[in-house]
């Protein structure tokens, strides 16, 4: 397994080793042990989750303020263009974002700590997007930054037509009056 860096340094992107042939290809999707050797990470997971989404269905941007819940999030059909924002006040890259890639085709992971924010956006026909969370759902604690903040300013790759987005998205705060993490 190959760990990236991303721009914010707690967030990381894991390149899993693939073992291909003719017959198609294998790799581990999942390895506590690597992970804690390898990466750093020694997250107990408590629940996965599966969810499909439409070309231009962007989801995000999600945390929960208590029990915030790291994830290590992964596509296993289509493309997404990940997003984490950084939502700890006293981090030195508090309000900053990063971005990704994460595809079928390419098979990377992203670990995206407690205390960001996370979004994505479907660019292809359609994506399957799994993730593995530190913490249950708890919906009376969800809270949801807009994703077109201009105060984050992420540079969403859109197409001329804007983002399908569910109500709660639809409703997200201003960045400038979201709870954020201490």
């Amino acid at each position: 397994m190959k760990i990236i860096p991303c721009s914010l340094p707690d967030v990381l992107i894991i390149e899993p080793k693939v073992f291909g042939d003719e017959r198609g290809f294998f790799f581990e999707s999942y390895n506590q042990k690597a992970l804690a050797e390898q990466a750093g990470i020694t997250a107990h997971f408590v629940q996965d989750n599966h969810s499909r989404s439409a070309k231009n269905v962007l989801r995000g941007l999600h945390y929960q303020i208590r029990q915030p819940q790291g994830k290590l999030v992964r596509v296993t059909a289509g493309e997404v263009f990940d997003v984490a924002v950084d939502l700890r006040r006293s981090s030195p890259t508090f309000g900053n974002w990063c971005r990704f890639s994460l595809s079928a085709e390419n098979k990377r992971m992203a670990w995206i700590p407690p205390g960001f924010a996370h979004g994505f956006l479907v660019v292809s026909d359609y994506a399957e997007f799994l993730y593995k969370t530190t913490d249950y759902w708890a919906a009376e604690h969800e809270r949801c930054v807009r994703w077109d903040d201009p105060d984050l300013g992420i540079a969403w790759p859109l197409q001329e037509t804007p983002p399908l987005l569910s109500a709660k998205d639809k409703a997200g705060m201003a960045f400038k009056e979201a709870e954020v993490y201490s």
